[in-house]
């Protein structure tokens, strides 16, 4: 069965994004080590769930970077593989997705998500998008939590877990530090 794994970036006191969603406290720590993960990661996938705001963010970007001169040869590599994934945009505003293989979807019906679960094929990732993790989390649907915490304190942001309804028990399966700092913290429910 595929599973569903949330790999998100996140600040030591729990924070997603700055109050105003500022992301630039990831861009100082970003080093090879985590670009070999996010590379990893994604050759595991074959499937990409995404709000609107991180699916903008990368449909704006990563369709690009093939044809970008200055673009690292690992960047080039991972692009290509996110641009082949298939990709699945929750949105109830957003007109269209046009970025290779995507498909627009306005709500979250768990049944389709244990469907696609047990679906041939490679897993499925969800990058960003707190407010997907939340939904899926309160229906019991995270099989990973992959937090890569970053060796800072906001004091005020956007916080991973918002409007959780139930305890969710976990269990730490696997850490890793990077030379950056940044500790990656692998979670399966209990």
């Amino acid at each position: 069965m595929r599973k569903v794994i949330v790999t998100m970036w996140v600040t030591l006191d729990g924070f997603i994004a700055g109050p105003n969603g500022e992301m630039n406290w990831v861009t100082d720590l970003f080093d090879e080590e985590m670009g070999k993960y996010e590379d990893d990661l994604v050759s595991t996938a074959d499937t990409l769930l995404l709000g609107r705001v991180t699916y903008q963010s990368f449909a704006g970007a990563w369709p690009k970077v093939p044809e970008n001169p200055s673009a690292s040869k690992g960047e080039v590599e991972y692009a290509h593989k996110l641009n082949a994934m298939r990709k699945i945009v929750f949105s109830k505003t957003l007109e269209k997705a046009e970025w290779n293989n995507s498909r627009l979807v306005r709500e979250i019906i768990p049944e389709a998500i244990k469907r696609m679960k047990q679906e041939p094929g490679k897993d499925i990732v969800i990058y960003g998008s707190a407010s997907i993790v939340q939904a899926l989390t309160n229906f019991g649907l995270i099989d990973e939590y992959q937090l890569l915490v970053h060796p800072v304190v906001l004091g005020d942001g956007k916080p991973l877990f918002k409007d959780i309804k139930d305890r969710v028990n976990l269990k730490l399966v696997k850490t890793k530090t990077h030379p950056s700092g940044v500790v990656g913290l692998y979670y399966q429910p209990a």
